[in-house]
């Protein structure tokens, strides 16, 4: 019976080191060398401080800043703990009424508004985390934006047209815009 056990064990610890401390190390390090700002999660630091990642979108609801995607996570937007879509189908009442209350939303907070309602503005991502709208989502929202703040839609229209990234590789994705950049950069722009 001594003969099973200690192989046994002996490989148990000798697995548990390699796949549970040197590999875990092995990937953690080469991460931080070879992607940096990734492996440290992607932060936008102002004054020192981070304020959010580039990856998780951020629950803006005042009306002076652009509003981001939808969050589908719970208990609360934009949980990074939690990211999964809504699982509504096309079909379903829920999602018909989810998308209504968001385009009732819209209208209210700039009902002078008659550009189309981009549709990343009343429907979450599949992961619930989406921290991007399209350029489309970002002129929808420049009047108000600009009315609000007092400043002209043309330097608002500036902003957007700086923060949108373009396709990854110029082929990947859709152009895109950071939320969160993009009104950290709307801030900046208003104390100026």
């Amino acid at each position: 019976m001594k003969t099973l056990f200690r192989p046994a064990i002996s490989l148990f610890i000798l697995l548990t080191l390699i796949t549970g401390i040197v590999y875990p190390l092995l990937v953690a390090g080469i991460g931080k060398a070879v992607f940096p700002d990734q492996a440290a999660g992607s932060l936008i630091v102002k004054d020192g401080k981070p304020v959010g990642s580039k990856l998780i979108g951020q629950n803006f609801s005042d009306p002076k800043y652009f509003w981001g995607r939808l969050s589908a996570t719970g208990p609360y937007p934009y949980n990074g703990s939690a990211s999964s879509g809504s699982n509504l189908g096309p079909l379903n009442p829920a999602l018909t009424d989810a998308v209504k209350a968001r385009i009732d939303a819209l209208k209210a907070a700039d009902p002078g508004n008659k550009l189309p309602i981009p549709v990343d503005l009343v429907t979450a991502s599949g992961s619930g985390l989406d921290p991007h709208i399209s350029p489309a989502a970002a002129v929808y929202q420049v009047e108000r934006i600009a009315r609000l703040r007092g400043i002209k839609a043309a330097t608002v229209v500036g902003l957007v047209d700086r923060h949108t990234e373009s396709r990854q590789f110029g082929i990947f994705g859709e152009p895109r815009i950071n939320v969160l950049s993009l009104n950290l950069a709307l801030d900046q722009s208003s104390k100026q």
